[in-house]
């Protein structure tokens, strides 16, 4: 049987605009075993994922480790294709401890480079495509997330609130004074804003309900099939630039997406079905934009 290789090690929101690129991989080697090398946050997902037959765990080991990286060399052989999504320095080193097998990617001398020079500049969804037609890749089928389950969800009219952002990445965030302020408008309208993100943005969802005692506190509380189902019957999702958002917009739900200058949107904002956009919004400090500015975007 034909082994094939996927590389793509995350974060999550990356991981979830890669569901386009690993359907049509799927869909292009119907017959083949498809290998997903990705890191230890991303296993279990792709495991339950259809497009994927096995799953190894990328450790990333130092470049002095030479033992653990003979073990990777180990792992990365005997495929007949590579299809390295993550396109990093990291990823385009494996190319040679893989043996150079035929490669699509930007490591050096590999047999399908993506050479773009407008590669850089390139929303993630198109620059993956185009990354794959130089292979031989060029149907696209919208991915199918019915895997991600159908978990209950309230019966109430909701909106989905997502306050949080990376730990190190605190110019991300929106104030949370404004989100309790936004919940509030929402309440108002007879919409429950629920609160989600991970166990560390629980002191965000407490603010919020501390101004706005409608709200519902659901961080840490969640997993990703779970934030699927909840996206998928939400009124709106408004929320910084994070994982939760990316998983929004996958399910189909309309998404209003905050960004500062610290991230371009164009790069790498959330994607619907199909390669939709959602509602954007971005200004350069985030804290300069105001509740009205995001309530007039709900519409």
């Amino acid at each position: 049987m034909t082994r094939i290789l996927v590389i793509r090690l995350g974060a999550l929101g990356d991981f979830v605009l890669s569901f386009a690129a690993f359907a049509a991989i799927r869909a292009h080697h119907r017959d083949a075993e498809i290998t997903l090398l990705t890191t230890a946050p991303f296993a279990s997902l792709a495991e339950a994922a259809p497009w994927f037959d096995r799953v190894m765990i990328d450790r990333k080991p130092a470049w002095w480790d030479l033992p653990a990286l003979w073990r990777l060399s180990r792992q990365l052989r005997g495929f007949a294709m590579v299809y390295d999504l993550q396109t990093s320095g990291r990823s385009s080193r494996y190319f040679r401890l893989a043996g150079r097998p035929p490669w699509s990617g930007i490591a050096r001398g590999c047999a399908y480079p993506h050479a773009d020079p407008a590669r850089e500049t390139t929303h993630t969804l198109e620059r993956q495509r185009d990354q794959l037609a130089v292979a031989g890749i060029t149907a696209f089928p919208t991915p199918d997330l019915a895997w991600l389950g159908n978990a209950a969800t309230p019966t109430e009219p909701y909106a989905l609130l997502v306050p949080g952002a990376a730990a190190h990445r605190p110019e991300k965030r929106w104030p949370v004074q404004h989100y309790a302020e936004l919940a509030g408008v929402l309440a108002a309208r007879g919409i429950t804003p629920m609160v989600i993100g991970a166990a560390a943005e629980r002191p965000l969802a407490a603010a919020i309900q501390a101004a706005c005692p409608a709200a519902r506190d659901l961080t840490g509380q969640t997993s990703i099939p779970d934030i699927h189902a909840l996206a998928a019957r939400a009124r709106i999702a408004i929320g910084n630039d994070t994982g939760p958002m990316h998983l929004a917009a996958a399910a189909g739900c309309p998404c209003v997406v905050l960004f500062s200058g610290a991230s371009d949107p164009a790069l790498s904002a959330p994607r619907g079905p199909g390669g939709t956009w959602p509602r954007l919004l971005r200004v350069e400090n985030l804290s300069d934009l105001p509740v009205a500015g995001v309530v007039e975007a709900l519409a």
